[in-house]
């Protein structure tokens, strides 16, 4: 049995970006997903997370200001906010809502002052830095040294995350949620059945490539997966 979650308001959806995986046929790349990131801030996802890691940084900065721009029109009070992997400098180049570290990237603390030490970027709301974390130890760290949320996972079973080695499971995420006072997103192998078990488990929400990416009907699915958390 697992406590209550810490997090009482609406449960964070966030869609991670993998264009590769995405089936368009001859269709350009870049258009196919710009179209699909614009069909899933339409449907109410809260944040997006720019995840193309074999792009150069003036790829990255042109993808992610497309994608900002384009959302702008499209989002409810523009409410979906961007996140940009690995690269701060694009990040903050290109005004998104913030950066999501890996587990061995830029130190969250560095980080986090270099982002203070910019103009009009002193307030934490403004500009989120998360971090992906596999352990206990490396979430409570990662709260310490100033990360805004945590990325934790895998949770199931899911061919993104094999290099982290086997699941972790909702009874270690329930581990991590305790042991922190941020934000944790359950990540690796969510699907419509078993989201509701992470937020049970104590997470503030999901995150996840093929859940959002691979849905027929993504407006539907995340009215589905909002009622199911109530």
């Amino acid at each position: 049995m697992f406590p209550p979650s810490k997090f009482s308001g609406a449960p964070i959806l966030c869609y991670v970006t993998d264009r590769r995986s995405l089936a368009c046929a001859d269709e350009d790349q870049i258009e196919s997903l710009l179209r699909r990131i614009a069909t899933a801030a339409a449907a109410g996802i809260d944040w997006i997370q720019i995840r193309e890691k074999d792009f150069s940084g003036k790829e990255l900065c042109s993808l992610t200001r497309a994608a900002v721009a384009q959302t702008k029109q499209i989002s409810e009070r523009g409410r979906t906010r961007f996140l940009v992997n690995d690269r701060v400098d694009v990040a903050l180049s290109v005004n998104s809502g913030g950066v999501h570290l890996g587990e061995h990237s830029l130190p969250v603390d560095k980080v986090r002052k270099w982002v203070a030490s910019k103009p009009g970027l002193t307030e934490r709301d403004k500009f989120l830095v998360g971090v992906s974390c596999h352990s206990v130890q490396s979430a409570t760290e990662a709260e310490r040294n100033g990360a805004d949320y945590i990325f934790f996972g895998p949770v199931f079973a899911t061919p993104s995350k094999v290099a982290f080695g086997v699941p972790q499971g909702l009874q270690r995420l329930g581990e991590v949620c305790s042991a922190v006072a941020i934000p944790v997103l359950a990540i690796g192998g969510i699907t419509r059945d078993n989201a509701s078990d992470c937020m049970a488990a104590g997470a503030a929400g999901i995150a996840a490539i093929r859940l959002f990416q691979d849905a027929e009907n993504l407006a539907r699915l995340v009215s589905e997966l909002r009622a199911s958390f109530l």
